[in-house]
C-alpha cells in the first residue's frame, strides 16, 4: 500500500499541463524581452564583473529567434557591448541607463547611454533612465525629471522611466517629462499577492487604470512576469506551471488589446539568488546554466518534470524504511503488534513521497556553500529520521533527550543506534527552528522547508506516542525549543496568511515538532 500510495500521488504531482499558447510561439515572436547576461559566477553587485563579447552574441543569437527586441537596465560591466552586438543579431534594444545613490556612477550611466543611442539609432529605440528609482528611494523625483530632460536634450530616441505602477501615481509629475509611460506589474509582489490564475487580468486592469490616469500617452509595461520557484506569497505560488500560464495569458491579452509589453526576463539569474533569495533567481523563460528554454513548443509543462526519478527513490527510500523495521524484528525477536507496523508504514508513506519534493528544493533553494551545507543537512536528517525511528518503534526504544547525547557522561546513553537517532532529532530541532526564526524575522525571502521538517518529524511524534517515557524530568533545552516553535508557527501563520498552503502545512510540522519534544523526559 504505501508504494501505492506514492506511486499515485507522484502520478498527481507530475501529470503535465498543455496551454492553449505556449509562452513561446514559433509563429508569433515575443514582443520584447528583458536581458541580462550574467552567468555562473558572474553579477552585476561586482565591479570587477567583466561579461564578454563572445556570451553576449551568444545569447543574442539565441534570442533573436523568439523576439525582435530586448531590453536592458545597465551599460556597465561590459554590458555596453550589447547595442552593437544586437544590431548584428537583428534586435532591436530599449537600452538601460541604471540610477543609484551613487552620483558618480549615475552621470557615467547617463553619458555612456547617451553616446550608444548615437552610435547605434538604428538599433536603440528608446532610453529608460533609471529604473524603479524611486521605489528604492535613490533619488529624489524632481532630481529624477531633470535628468530625463537633460537626457531627452542630447538625443532623438524617446526616453521613458520605468517604476512599479503605484509610483507613477504618487508621482504624476513625471508625466510631462517622458514620452511614454513605462510601468512594472508583477502580480506575484503586489502588495496585495495576486494568484497565477487572476494575474493576466489583474495585469490589463492596472494598465487601464494608469491609461486613465496619464491619458495622451502611451503605456508600456516594461516587466511582467512569474517566479517558476521560490516561496509561496499568500495565494501567489511560485511554479514552471504557473511561469508559463501567467506569461502566455499576458501576451496573448496583448495581442487582443494591442499594447506593448516586455516580458521579465530572458534567462534565470542566479546572482540574484544572494540578495532576494530563491525566488530572485528563477524569473527567466531560459535555465541560467544551460541557455535553453524552459518551456519548448509543442511539449507539455510539469511542475515535477524528473517525477519517474523522484517516485522511485521515494519507493526506495520506503523500502528500506520497512527494511530496517523487518531487521530490527529479526535481531529482536518481539511482537510489536499493529500499532507500531502502522506507524512504520506512515513514515515510510511520508518520506516516500515527499523525498522528491524536498529534493528538488534544496537543488533549487540552496545557494552558496552554507546554503548546500543547511539544506544538504536538512534533507540528510530527513532521510535519516525514518530509518532511526523504524529502528526505535520495532525495538520499543524512548527517544533520548538532548541531555543524554550531550550532557555529562553519565547521563549518556550507551546505544549507538539510540545516539544516532538523538542526534538526528537535534539537527532536526536546530535546523528547524533556525528556519522558524527566519520566517519570523525576515520573512520576504525566506523559503519554507515544509516537505523536510515533515519527513523529520513525522517518525518523531510516532516514536514519541508509541514508546512514552513513563518517568524523567522535562529537560530545559527542549522546553526552549518548544517555546520557540509554538510562537514562531502562530506568529508566521497569522503573518502569511490563511490562503498561503506552505506556511500553513509549516506551521503545523513545527507545532507537532514541538509537541513531540515537550513529551520528552530526561
Amino acid at each position: 500500500m504505501s508504494l501505492g500510495a506514492i506511486a499515485a500521488v507522484w502520478w498527481w504531482l507530475g501529470i503535465p499541463v498543455d496551454l492553449v499558447r505556449a509562452p513561446i510561439d514559433p509563429n508569433d515572436k515575443v514582443q520584447c524581452i528583458s536581458y541580462a547576461p550574467f552567468r555562473n559566477h558572474q553579477t552585476s553587485l561586482s565591479s570587477a564583473t567583466r561579461v564578454s563579447r563572445e556570451q553576449i552574441a551568444e545569447d543574442l543569437a539565441e534570442l533573436a529567434r523568439i523576439s525582435d527586441c530586448i531590453r536592458t537596465y545597465a551599460n556597465d560591466l561590459g554590458l555596453d557591448q550589447i547595442p552593437e552586438l544586437a544590431a548584428k543579431a537583428g534586435l532591436k534594444v530599449i537600452q538601460g541607463i541604471f540610477l543609484d545613490k551613487d552620483r558618480q556612477k549615475n552621470l557615467t550611466q547617463i553619458s555612456t547611454g547617451v553616446r550608444l543611442a548615437k552610435e547605434y539609432p538604428g538599433t536603440i529605440i528608446a532610453l529608460v533612465v533609471g529604473s524603479e528609482t524611486l521605489l528604492r528611494h535613490d533619488i529624489t523625483v524632481s532630481d529624477l525629471a531633470a535628468t530625463i530632460r537633460s537626457v531627452k536634450a542630447q538625443v532623438s530616441v524617446p526616453v521613458t522611466y520605468a517604476d512599479v505602477w503605484e509610483f507613477w501615481l504618487s508621482n504624476r509629475e513625471l508625466y510631462g517629462v517622458v514620452d511614454f509611460v513605462t510601468i512594472h506589474i508583477l502580480p506575484y509582489w503586489e502588495n496585495v499577492p495576486i494568484p497565477a490564475e487572476l494575474a493576466a487580468a489583474h495585469v490589463d486592469t492596472i494598465r487601464r487604470q494608469i491609461a486613465s490616469a496619464f491619458p495622451g500617452k502611451e503605456i508600456f509595461i516594461g516587466e511582467i512576469g512569474w517566479p517558476s520557484e521560490g516561496r509561496m506569497r499568500e495565494s501567489a505560488l511560485p511554479s514552471r506551471v504557473n511561469q508559463a500560464r501567467v506569461v502566455s495569458e499576458i501576451l496573448d491579452i496583448a495581442r487582443r488589446e494591442n499594447f506593448r509589453v516586455n516580458v521579465f526576463e530572458a534567462y534565470d539569474e542566479s546572482w540574484k539568488r544572494e540578495i532576494e533569495g530563491t525566488i530572485g533567481g528563477y524569473w527567466g523563460l531560459f535555465d541560467s546554466v544551460q541557455r535553453t528554454l524552459k518551456y519548448p513548443p509543442g511539449v507539455p509543462i510539469s511542475n515535477f518534470p524528473l517525477w519517474k526519478l523522484q517516485m522511485c527513490s521515494g519507493m526506495a527510500l520506503s523500502v528500506l524504511v520497512f527494511g530496517v523495521a523487518w531487521l530490527t524484528l529479526r535481531r529482536k525477536g518481539r511482537e510489536p503488534g499493529a500499532a507500531p507496523w502502522f506507524a512504520v508504514a506512515l513514515s515510510a508513506t511520508t518520506a516516500g513521497i515527499l523525498f522528491g519534493v524536498a529534493a528538488q528544493k534544496m537543488f533549487h533553494e540552496s545557494y552558496g556553500a552554507g546554503g548546500w551545507l543547511l539544506w544538504g543537512s536538512f534533507l540528510a536528517a530527513a532521510v535519516a529520521s525514518p530509518v532511526f525511528g523504524a529502528n526505535a518503534l520495532m525495538s520499543g526504544r524512548v527517544s533520548p533527550s538532548f541531555l543524554e547525547l550531550l550532557g555529562p557522561s553519565e547521563h549518556r546513553t550507551q546505544s549507538m543506534l539510540a545516539t544516532g537517532n538523538g542526534l538526528v532529532r537535534i539537527a532536526t530541532a536546530v535546523i528547524g527552528t533556525a528556519t522558524a526564526l527566519g520566517l519570523v524575522f525576515d520573512p520576504r525571502f525566506i523559503d519554507f522547508p515544509f516537505a523536510p521538517l515533515t519527513m523529520a518529524t513525522v517518525p518523531f511524534a510516532a516514536v514519541t506516542l508509541l514508546n512514552p517515557a513513563t518517568k524523567g524530568i522535562r529537560p530545559v533545552a527542549e522546553s526552549i525549543f518548544v517555546g520557540v516553535l509554538i510562537v514562531s508557527a502562530i506568529y508566521i501563520g497569522f503573518n502569511e496568511g490563511p490562503a498561503n498552503w506552505q506556511s500553513l502545512w509549516t506551521c503545523a510540522a513545527y507545532a507537532l515538532l514541538a509537541v513531540t519534544l515537550w513529551r520528552t523526559r530526561a
